[in-house]
């Protein structure tokens, strides 16, 4: 079953979290294959699918807040769009959309980043908006490689996170067929913070604990990420430190696709052009990308849609 832990360091402003997906995630994959076998991401796709969905996980756990948190990057590349979407419930879905071939061993400049033009954005969209209220958004380049020889995910996010929350951050991801995993380790702001005097020992202390507890979750390769358990993960890496543990979290595939939704995308294609695409088709079907769950609409279910939205069915006359 899949898991996130949370935890802090006792005495120490820092605070870490480790996730495992692993039903979440390889239900994700098995609905492409089963949706259709030429959907099926190709490798480094699927392990930058991976990363995202365990950094989602991560992202949105370390917040309280009441919205979906979706991470979108875009760029130039056989990987045109990613999304990563997670509900305050860690409830988590993904995609990709990929045109054209893509090397076996493409890494993230490959993948999206061909001309160095490509974003990471972070929205945080409210479940209940107040009127006015709009969805906050940050963007990053994808060109933060922190001294590594090509840009990768865990370094993007943690310049976002560096530039958004103002806070140190170490991250660590890794992805394959069966575990989407990932480690953050973070500082808590510091009492007084950006204060002089006084403050400026105080900081630079903690600094040196953050930069410890990051080199030693630096020290994580991705193998090991994807095959040692929470428990002994957290016992190699920090074992000379006291860990205040919470209750583990339990994130979970889930799609908030729906019949309605759906019904409203075709509303919005206005009468004329569904009433078209039943004439050339028989019917309208529409897949969900994250999901590959199949709506479908024939010329019934498509007439009483504008009718309920008092327009005239698709191909119907007026009588004079």
């Amino acid at each position: 079953m899949s898991e996130l832990h949370k935890f802090l360091f006792d005495g120490i402003p820092v605070r870490g979290m480790v996730v495992r997906l692993t039903d979440a995630w390889t239900e994700i994959l098995q609905r492409r294959r089963a949706d259709d076998a030429a959907s099926t991401w190709p490798w480094p796709v699927m392990e930058m699918m991976g990363e995202m969905a365990a950094a989602g996980a991560l992202m949105q756990a370390n917040i309280k807040f009441n919205g979906a948190l979706i991470m979108q990057i875009f760029g130039e590349g056989p990987v045109k769009v990613a999304v990563a979407e997670v509900q305050p419930d860690l409830s988590l879905r993904v995609t990709a959309k990929v045109v054209g071939e893509v090397a076996a061993d493409a890494h993230l400049q490959e993948l999206v980043n061909v001309n160095g033009r490509g974003r990471c954005a972070i929205t945080l969209d409210p479940k209940d908006k107040l009127p006015g209220q709009q969805a906050y958004q940050g963007v990053v380049p994808l060109n933060a490689s922190h001294g590594h020889e090509r840009p990768r995910l865990a370094d993007v996010l943690e310049h976002y996170m560096r530039q958004s929350e103002q806070l140190d951050t170490r991250l660590v991801l890794a992805a394959n067929e069966s575990v989407a995993a990932g480690l953050l380790i973070q500082r808590l702001p510091a009492e007084g913070e950006g204060n002089i005097g006084g403050q400026k020992m105080e900081l630079e202390e903690q600094l040196e604990h953050f930069n410890r507890i990051a080199t030693l979750a630096g020290s994580l390769s991705g193998d090991e990420l994807l095959s040692l358990d929470v428990e002994t993960i957290l016992r190699r890496l920090f074992w000379q430190e006291k860990l205040l543990r919470f209750d583990a979290m339990t994130p979970r595939f889930a799609c908030t696709c729906s019949r309605e939704r759906v019904a409203g995308m075709i509303r919005g294609l206005g009468q004329e052009e569904a009433g078209s695409i039943l004439a050339e088709r028989g019917e309208i079907d529409v897949s969900c990308d994250f999901c590959g769950v199949h709506y479908r609409f024939d010329s019934v279910d498509s007439a009483q849609l504008f009718m309920a939205a008092g327009d005239r069915p698709p191909g119907s006359s007026t009588m004079q």
